[in-house]
């Protein structure tokens, strides 16, 4: 049967951003951390945190996070880069794609712990920040497979098909790159709803994206049909899913019952900075508690002047003789 609509794939790669050629895969995988960073930013200051955290923090978490995803890929898919007929020098050329989700997170998460430590914050604070963002981060990064024509499902006539012509594969295919950026999207929706229902802290939002899109790569992995390892029939995707599915909601359980609530303070230098704020405003503007003293203490200065200018001269003679005999 004639498929009568379906995606195009791009004819190129490559953005051209002005005289610079950008590989898709990298501009997606760029654009994506800048939202994550944005995203987390905002969230990480409507918690109590300072501006700026979230991405000093990202400086540490996106270097790891990358190296992270590549080893995962290479390690997962090691027949791709060494072997007959492979270059290994293959395996460093990011650029081409090839980023497992599980290792950016794992590793991902060791540099968001060292920005975390250097800090005085708590980590778990911080992943619940951002999680959302990491979500969208996935579903603009997942438009990169777009660009290289990769990681597509099994052979549809739909109308939202995907046009693949790669040299391996023609024809057209379930887009389980727009399946998996639509259900990220979702994902960050329903970590933010949760989150402002029901006050996540301590790690559970971030854990409650972890299950919630491990659910939606379960099914889109099924649809895959790019070479991968099987265990007992299943893509090891597809039981990395489920174990780390479990992990999640195990996590989410236990931390509800040994650390309910949210956490109070997310970020100990800006409670100490509100601190000093407030004393300043007290000092320098009169609206602290030494500012009212001062002024109390002004306002009788005054009246005591009004008093002395009332009695007239009598008063203050006498005021006079009994400081001259003070003195004396």
């Amino acid at each position: 049967m004639e498929t009568l609509a379906f995606i195009p794939s791009p004819s190129s790669g490559e953005i051209v951003i002005g005289p610079i050629p950008l590989r898709g895969y990298a501009f997606c995988i760029i654009v994506g951390v800048f939202i994550a960073v944005w995203l987390g930013g905002k969230r990480w200051v409507a918690r109590g945190g300072q501006p700026g955290t979230v991405a000093d923090i990202a400086v540490w978490a996106v270097p790891f996070g990358l190296v992270g995803g590549r080893l995962y890929h290479v390690v997962t898919d090691y027949q791709l880069y060494f072997g007959e007929g492979r270059d290994w020098v293959d395996a460093f050329k990011i650029w081409e794609g090839g980023l497992g989700i599980w290792g950016a997170i794992a590793l991902g998460a060791v540099g968001a712990w060292i920005g975390c430590r250097r800090r005085g914050i708590p980590l778990p604070a911080y992943a619940d920040a951002i999680a959302p963002g990491i979500a969208l981060a996935q579903a603009v990064g997942r438009w990169g497979n777009w660009f290289n024509q990769e990681l597509y499902g099994r052979p549809t006539d739909l109308p939202w098909a995907v046009r693949i012509d790669n040299g391996v594969d023609t024809g057209t295919f379930h887009p389980t790159f727009l399946y998996e950026s639509l259900w990220c999207v979702g994902v960050a929706l329903l970590v933010i709803w949760a989150d402002r229902r029901f006050r996540l802290g301590h790690g559970r939002a971030f854990a409650l994206y972890v299950a919630a899109y491990t659910v939606g790569r379960f099914w889109i992995e099924y649809l895959r049909i790019d070479e991968a390892h099987e265990i007992w029939g299943l893509r090891l995707n597809n039981w990395t899913s489920i174990v780390v599915f479990l992990a999640a909601v195990a996590y989410i359980v236990l931390s509800a019952r040994l650390r309910p609530g949210r956490e109070d303070v997310v970020e100990p230098v800006a409670e100490k900075t509100g601190g000093a704020d407030d004393a300043g405003g007290a000092d320098g503007t009169g609206t602290g508690t030494d500012g009212d003293a001062t002024a109390k203490g002004s306002a009788e200065d005054e009246g005591k002047a009004a008093e002395d200018r009332a009695d007239g001269p009598e008063r203050a003679e006498s005021a006079g003789g009994t400081s001259a005999s003070t003195a004396g």
